[in-house]
């Protein structure tokens, strides 16, 4: 693994905060092999957009309060579907279930180091699109 100390410290308390929330199946990447802009990604969803929001509430008060980051960019907070928190060191996508099944972002980046995240922080299974 390359990411540095700080990006699996961001990643891991983003997860954590992902999961206190309900996320689902929270999965982080080591992508600085492949990405100059960012060294790891943290992706998460959940069943609902009012989920989602609050799953992107906790991510950024945890990492402003624990790890003393603001996110520098932030992206498709207005449909409640998508949303990416860039931190420059990290990336965290919170998807919508629907929209993490169709763009498949774990298909993308399997190729890349997982990172592992601590025992209570990988979320809960996702839910079944057909039930």
């Amino acid at each position: 693994m390359t990411a540095t100390d700080r990006a699996v410290e961001l990643v891991r308390v983003a997860a954590e905060a992902a999961s206190d929330k309900l996320a689902q199946e929270i999965i982080a990447y080591d992508v600085s092999e492949q990405l100059a802009i960012t060294e790891a990604f943290v992706l998460c969803s959940a069943p609902n957009d009012r989920q989602v929001r609050a799953i992107i509430d906790e991510v950024e008060d945890q990492l402003r309060i624990k790890a003393g980051a603001k996110p520098v960019r932030r992206e498709g907070e207005r449909d409640g579907r998508w949303v990416l928190l860039d931190y420059v060191d990290i990336v965290v996508h919170i998807q919508h279930e629907e929209e993490r099944g169709y763009y498949g972002l774990e298909r993308l980046w399997k190729d890349c180091p997982e990172i592992e995240l601590p025992e209570g922080s990988r979320g809960a299974e996702r839910t079944p699109l057909d039930q």
